[in-house]
C-alpha cells in the first residue's frame, strides 16, 4: 500500500474545522477575559448635543458555565434565525424549477454559445459587482446560479463558484448608486461631521463618480485574475453525460417556452416595478413611507418590499420556469411541478448541516465581543495626535480592511470607527463624506477572506456540492482561493483613494474630498 500524504491525514473536513473554531474561540474569550481585555472609545450616541462618549467594551468568558448555559440556550435559535437558512432554501425552490424545466439551460446557452469565455465572466462578475444595491439577496442568488452558468458553458463550477464570490464581496463595498446599508452608514458619518459642524449635509449622490470608477475597475480586475490566475489552476472538472450534449439547437417547443415565460415574467416584474413607485395611483404599496430616501423607503427593515424580497425573487424564478415549462411542454402536470419545486433541494443535507455550525460559530465569536475590541483598538489609532492627511488616509483603509475580517458588519463597524474617524478627517481638512468612501474600500478588500461572514458559508457549502476529489474541501484553501482578489481589490482601490486625493476630483455630487 502506498503510504498516505500527510498533508492528506491532516485535512480536516469544513464542519470539523468549523467545530474546531468553535472550541477555540470560546477558550480564547476565556483566556481575554481573564487577564481583563477591555478597551474604551468616542462614540457619539446623543443625536442631539453630539457631544463624545466613551463606550467601554470587554471580552466576554463563554468558557465558563454562564458561556456555556448561553451557547446551549442559543444554538437552536440562532441557526432557526440565521438568514442565509431560510433565503437559500426559498430561493433553490425557484432555482430548482428553473434549472429542471429546461429554462436556465436554454437561455443561459443561446445566450453565451457565441460569447468568449472571458465575455460571460465578466458579465457575470459585473452583475455581482453591481448586485450589492440588493444588499445580501445576491449571494444566495448569484452563487447557485453562477456555478450552473458555467456548466451549461462546459466549464468548472469552481470557476463560476470563486468569481461570483469575489465579485460579491468586493461589490458589498462599492456601489455607484446609494444603497440602504449606505444611508445607514451616512447616519453615524453625519453624527461625527455634526460634532464640529452642525450644518454638515450629504446628497445621495456624493459617492456616484469614485465609485463608478470603481465598479469598473474592479470588475475588470476579477475577470482576468479568474481567467489568467485562477482557471489554470483549478483542477480539471469531470462532467456528467447529460451536461455534455451536442451542440445547442434552439427548438420550437423551447421557443414557444421562452417566448410564454418571457411575457409571463415581464408581467410580473411590472406589477412590482409599479408597487415600488412612489405618488401614482395605488402605487408604492411595498414601501416605507416612514424613511427619507427612497433606497431607504425600498429596502430598510420594515418596508413590505424588503421583508418580502426573498420571496418576490422566488417566485419570479418559478414563474420563469413553470410557464417556460408548460411551452415546452417539459411540465405536463402537477407532479412535474412539484418534482421540480424540490429539484435544487436534493442533497441538500450538507449545506444544512454546514449552515448549522457557520451559524454557531458566527453567533459565538460575536458573542465574545472579540471583534469589537479589535475593532475599537484600532480605531483608536486615529485619535493619535500629529497625525497628517495622507497618513490618516492610508491608516483608516487598513483598520477597515482588517477590522472587517473579525467584524463584517458594516454598520456595527462604522458606529465604532466613525465617532474617531470623521472628527479626526474634519481636523486636517478631509471630507466626511471621503472617510466613508475609505471605510467602504477597506472592507472591499477583505469582506472575502472571513469566514465570520454571514454568506460565506453559501460559498462554502457550493464548493463542497461540486467537489469531485475524494478529500473534503479544506475551509482555508476556500479563502485562499480569493487571496490573489485581495490583493489586487486592496491595489487598485488605494490607488484610486490616493489619486483622488491628490488630484481633487469631486467623489460624486456634491461630494468632495476636503472640506
Amino acid at each position: 500500500m502506498k503510504k498516505r500524504n500527510l498533508k492528506d491525514k491532516i485535512t480536516l473536513d469544513p464542519i470539523m474545522t468549523l467545530l474546531v473554531l468553535i472550541v477555540i474561540t470560546i477558550v480564547i474569550s476565556g483566556f481575554l477575559s481573564l487577564i481583563g481585555v477591555q478597551v474604551t472609545y468616542n462614540s457619539i450616541q446623543d443625536s442631539v448635543s453630539f457631544n463624545f462618549t466613551q463606550s467601554l467594551v470587554s471580552v466576554e468568558n463563554l468558557f465558563s458555565l454562564s458561556g456555556l448555559k448561553y451557547i446551549f440556550t442559543t444554538t437552536v435559535s440562532n441557526f432557526v434565525s440565521f438568514k442565509p437558512l431560510s433565503s437559500l432554501i426559498i430561493i433553490l425552490i425557484g432555482i430548482g424549477v428553473m434549472e429542471k424545466s429546461g429554462f436556465l439551460k436554454t437561455i443561459v446557452t443561446l445566450l453565451t454559445k457565441k460569447a468568449k469565455k472571458k465575455t460571460v465572466t465578466f458579465w457575470l462578475v459585473f452583475i455581482c459587482v453591481v448586485s450589492s444595491i440588493m444588499g445580501d439577496l445576491p449571494f444566495v442568488v448569484m452563487i447557485p446560479l453562477s456555478a450552473l452558468i458555467f456548466i451549461y458553458g462546459h466549464r468548472s463550477p469552481y470557476i463560476g463558484l470563486i468569481a461570483s464570490y469575489a465579485a460579491l464581496s468586493a461589490g458589498s463595498g462599492i456601489s455607484a448608486f446609494l444603497t440602504s446599508t449606505d444611508s445607514a452608514l451616512m447616519d453615524y458619518t453625519l453624527m461625527g461631521a455634526h460634532v464640529l459642524n452642525r450644518s454638515y449635509d450629504l446628497g445621495t449622490g456624493v459617492f456616484f463618480f469614485i465609485m463608478l470608477v470603481a465598479v469598473i475597475l474592479i470588475s475588470i480586475a476579477i475577470t482576468i485574475i479568474t481567467e489568467n490566475v485562477i482557471a489554470p489552476r483549478l483542477p480539471k472538472y469531470e462532467f456528467q453525460e447529460e451536461e455534455m450534449e451536442e451542440e445547442f439547437t434552439l427548438t420550437k417547443r423551447q421557443l414557444k417556452g421562452l417566448v410564454i415565460s418571457g411575457f409571463a415574467g415581464l408581467l410580473y416584474l411590472l406589477f412590482f416595478i409599479y408597487c415600488i413607485i412612489p405618488g401614482l395611483p395605488l402605487s408604492g404599496a411595498l414601501l416605507d413611507y416612514s424613511q427619507e430616501f427612497y433606497i431607504d423607503k425600498l429596502f430598510s427593515i420594515d418596508s413590505f418590499f424588503s421583508t418580502g424580497f426573498v420571496f418576490v425573487v422566488t417566485m419570479f424564478f418559478v414563474i420563469l420556469g413553470f410557464f417556460y415549462g408548460i411551452g415546452a411542454k417539459t411540465i405536463r402536470n402537477n407532479k412535474d411541478l412539484c418534482d421540480d419545486l424540490g429539484h435544487s433541494l436534493d442533497g441538500v443535507g450538507k449545506p444544512l448541516v454546514l449552515i448549522f455550525f457557520a451559524s454557531t460559530f458566527i453567533s459565538i465569536f460575536k458573542s465574545t465581543n472579540i471583534g469589537e475590541v479589535i475593532t475599537a483598538s484600532l480605531a483608536n489609532i486615529l485619535s493619535f495626535e500629529g497625525l497628517g492627511a495622507f497618513p490618516l488616509v492610508i491608516i483608516l483603509f487598513i483598520i477597515s480592511a482588517i477590522a472587517t475580517i473579525f467584524l463584517p458588519g458594516s454598520v456595527f463597524k462604522w458606529a465604532i470607527i466613525s465617532g474617531i474617524a470623521v472628527p479626526a478627517f474634519m481636523n486636517v481638512g478631509l471630507s466626511p463624506e471621503f472617510a466613508q468612501v475609505i471605510f467602504r474600500f477597506g472592507e472591499s478588500v477583505t469582506m472575502g477572506l472571513t469566514p465570520l461572514a454571514t454568506y460565506y458559508v453559501i460559498y462554502l457549502a457550493y464548493l463542497e456540492k461540486y467537489n469531485q476529489d475524494i478529500k473534503p474541501i479544506n475551509l482555508f484553501k476556500t479563502l485562499k482561493f480569493q487571496v490573489p482578489y485581495s490583493v489586487v481589490v486592496a491595489i487598485i482601490l488605494l490607488g484610486l483613494i490616493i489619486v483622488w486625493n491628490i488630484l481633487g476630483f469631486p467623489l460624486g455630487i456634491g461630494g468632495s474630498v476636503t472640506m
